[in-house]
């Protein structure tokens, strides 16, 4: 009898170490070696601070545009949380002027031509698309990279003559938004 019950509690410990690996990390804000890590990439554009934070999955071996990523449906890049696009000041895409705040990202990818939707819902699951939130949607310029960018990439980057682009890259596929910041 004393050996059963030293076996019950011996794999009812093991059972409860198991339970804590996979919770705790979880409690703090953490998972243990996500495929699509977490990341953010804050930049100062002519003063306004823009941060983009969002999971970055991987190809590992996957055709992504056309396949994964289906042309003609609304995607948001990136992973689990929807991609947060974060700027302290309005920034102007054309015609369109951002004002200073918080958004999500997502993308209607085509072969040719793609375009960047701005949301004003934030926090969503990646797979939930809140179309009435739409604030805009803006033509993206479409280019072919050199060689395969094989974890997603999303960032603003400063331009020397002035502006930024919003720019994503993945697999062969570069795009990007071009904005000002207004004075």
């Amino acid at each position: 009898m004393p050996t059963r019950k030293v076996r019950t509690i011996v794999c009812a410990a093991a059972l409860a170490g198991v339970c804590a690996l996979l919770v705790v990390p979880r409690l703090h804000g953490q998972r243990p070696n996500p495929l699509s890590p977490h990341e953010s990439a804050t930049v100062t554009v002519d003063g306004a601070r823009i941060t983009i934070t969002y999971g970055r999955p991987s190809m590992r071996g996957r055709k992504i545009f056309g396949a994964l990523v289906p042309y003609g449906r609304v995607w948001m890049p990136g992973a689990d949380e929807s991609t947060k696009f974060e700027t302290s000041a309005p920034l102007q895409f054309g015609d369109f002027k951002l004002p200073a705040g918080a958004y999500t990202l997502y993308t209607l990818p085509a072969e040719k031509n793609w375009t960047l939707i701005i949301n004003k819902r934030t926090g969503q699951f990646h797979t939930v698309y809140p179309e009435a939130d739409d604030l805009a949607k803006l033509p993206m310029t479409v280019e072919q990279l050199s060689a395969p960018r094989e974890r997603l990439t999303i960032e603003a980057v400063a331009r020397p003559d002035g502006g930024g682009a919003l720019q994503l890259e993945w697999e062969l596929t570069k795009v990007s938004a071009s904005f000002t910041v207004p004075r």
